[in-house]
């Protein structure tokens, strides 16, 4: 069995500590999905692994013949290259003769007679059949059309930057590395490409090691996480619901912890503030033992929750209306005598295939995009912030605080108080004393990060949100989303992250090509349950409706006793949910208690949901 190892490893960029003497291993068959905050060192990370960056201390250990692929968020390309040649651009020699063969084939459709190109042909056969070239080569043909690209003949100068960034993930997939190294290898695909991808992970017979934002493909692809928080490295063994469940014990046990060094710290503090007039030697470890304190318990505030309660800008009863709008690019129809109705509180997420005009619908709401006819219908107090997949109008050459404060100096948050601009900061995990650091200095995930307050900052009451999910970390999306629950205004989504709109949209416009839009009520994943057995979906309908009675029926002798019972078991649960809560808060370290509650309160929660449904039917039964 292959394993790559890495003890001790320490790194510092500036100032900043990202790894702090960590150490790990990577088995044959792992698959590791890397999770942290923006800047916190996850792509740092995979390019020390794969060898692409340096390190102040560490040690690697790997076999001599332990080959590594490596998708970076930002791949370079040659533009002239066809996409072939950019897929068999080692100088392995079975991708040598693989892209020969494929250069003379495309000779050879052109001048189907040419007797040369046939002699070629028959010598590259022959060479495939000697190095049994041809599964790698339909392996990748393979590939390249589940990730949308069935041309491979085309430049990658014609090829948008999605494209571009699927043929750089086709070109580290067909090298088949004992161990493959992915930085947000989701970006960019739809749902189809993903779900594929997704199951290619999952059969993979060597190791993976990826960074992406995407939680339901953790969930079904991971069998360990690794989490960097602090400069260290912590390690949960299965997949995503796993990481969440051990990480909220560790956190429980952590705040334990804390408490007591936030004691201590209170206790240092004051003896710090009445000074000392011999500095023996014991005194100065204790003022050393102060500093450290001090530095744990700073380090620990900045981890604290993301928080966002911010107000919004007051909406009107008029918000948006779309009304037989007609757009197309190049002959390319976008929509097609499209009306819709935007209402206050909407969630409403756009879906389909990549170029279908999902991203310019939001152009058009926003009064980016011209309309070729048609109308749209905005009202008075309508204030819209767009979130775009480009970090649009960030002057790269401003300090953080400058940026932030172009767009406002406060912000009143929902209880009628005001937030500084550099307190809004330190609520997005930007330390105090990183707010003068110019926005070019910063990750891409942290850019993102800062472009994002900027537009809450703002104060909308229309969010647009493009593709939102691409470039933040986790922790960030669970507290936007926690925000969107409670936005007074309408949320307006494109993304393919499935368990984002699942969250956060409670209905989808779905680009179906041509111009057409369909409307979904529900869920992404109801509408992809759907899509997948739309025969199924259409019988049960239309069961539904033949079987229908004219009059409802009378409850049965059963229903009446549950009936009579039902309110009370329902009251029960709840009350037995809020004393699982005080057992949680009173267990502390006692994870073994930790995890028997939390499966009862899994356990109860579902039954309580259950009873629910029982009760608005059985509620309706004696209405009739």
């Amino acid at each position: 069995m292959k394993v790559y190892s890495i003890d001790g490893l320490t790194k510092t960029i500036g100032e900043k500590m990202l790894f702090n003497d960590i150490s790990f291993s990577i088995s044959e068959g792992d698959k590791i999905g890397v999770l942290g905050i923006n800047g916190t060192g996850k792509s740092t990370l995979l390019n020390v692994i794969a060898g692409l960056d340096d390190y102040e201390k560490g040690t690697k250990d790997h076999p001599n013949d332990y080959s590594i692929s490596y998708l970076s968020q930002n791949p370079h390309f040659d533009e002239q290259q066809t996409i072939i040649d950019y897929l068999y651009a080692s100088n392995s020699l079975v991708f040598t003769t693989i892209k020969q063969y494929e250069q003379v084939l495309i000779q050879l459709q052109d001048k189907p007679d040419h007797v040369d190109i046939q002699q070629k042909l028959m010598k590259y056969q022959q060479q495939m059949d000697e190095l049994n070239a041809w599964d790698t080569s339909a392996d990748a043909k393979t590939i390249l059309t589940k990730l949308g690209l069935p041309d491979f003949t085309k430049k990658m100068s014609e090829l948008s930057g999605g494209q571009k960034k699927r043929a750089a993930l086709a070109k580290t997939l067909i090298e088949t590395p004992d161990l493959l190294i992915l930085d947000e290898p989701t970006n960019h695909l739809d749902y189809d490409s993903i779900k594929w991808l997704q199951e290619y992970l999952q059969k993979y017979q060597k190791s993976v090691l990826f960074v992406t934002h995407d939680r339901y493909f953790l969930d079904e692809v991971t069998d360990k996480i690794w989490e960097l928080e602090r400069g260290k490295l912590f390690e949960y063994k299965g997949n995503y619901a796993d990481f969440l469940e051990s990480k909220a014990i560790r956190e429980e046990n952590e705040s334990l912890e804390q408490s007591k060094k936030e004691s201590l710290f209170k206790k240092e503090l004051a003896w710090m503030r009445k000074g000392a007039k011999a500095r023996t030697t014991k005194q100065k470890a204790r003022i050393q033992r102060f500093e450290a304190l001090d530095e744990d318990v700073k380090n620990k505030t900045k981890q604290d929750a993301l928080e966002i309660e911010l107000g919004g800008a007051r909406l009107g009863k008029k918000v948006l209306e779309l009304k037989k709008i007609t757009k197309s690019f190049g002959g390319q129809q976008i929509l097609q005598d499209f009306t819709f109705l935007f209402k206050r509180g909407d969630r409403i997420g756009i879906v389909g295939s990549n170029g279908s005009g999902k991203s310019t619908l939001l152009n058009i709401v926003a009064g980016r995009e011209p309309i070729d006819s048609g109308e749209l219908d905005t009202g008075q107090t309508v204030k819209i912030g767009y979130y775009t997949q480009e970090n649009d109008d960030m002057n790269e050459n401003l300090r953080m605080i400058e940026y932030i404060r172009e767009t406002a100096d406060s912000i009143q948050l929902k209880d009628g108080s005001y937030i500084s601009a550099a307190q809004m900061l330190e609520r997005f995990l930007f330390p105090m004393h990183t707010h003068g650091t110019p926005i070019r200095k910063l990750s891409g995930g942290e850019k993102r990060r800062l472009y994002l307050l900027n537009i809450l900052m703002s104060a909308p009451n229309v969010l647009l949100l493009d593709e939102p999910t691409n470039d933040l970390d986790t922790q960030t999306l669970t507290i936007l989303e926690d925000y969107l629950e409670t936005f007074p205004g309408v949320v307006v989504t494109v993304s393919h992250d499935r368990y984002f709109l699942d969250k956060a949209c409670h209905q989808l416009l779905v680009f179906k090509g041509s111009g057409v839009v369909d409307y979904y009520y529900g869920s992404y994943s109801e509408f992809l349950e759907e899509k997948e057995e739309p025969g199924e979906a259409v019988i049960k309908t239309a069961a539904v409706q033949q079987t229908r009675p004219e009059k409802k029926k009378k409850m049965s002798y059963s229903e009446t006793r549950e009936w009579e019972t039902i309110e009370d078991d329902m009251e029960a649960a709840e009350q037995r949910l809020t004393d699982i809560s005080a057992e949680m808060a009173a267990a502390g370290s006692d994870f073994e208690k930790l995890r028997l509650l939390m499966e009862e309160e899994t356990e109860l929660k579902s039954k309580l949901d259950h009873m629910l449904e029982r009760w608005e039917y059985l509620a309706e039964k004696a209405e009739g």
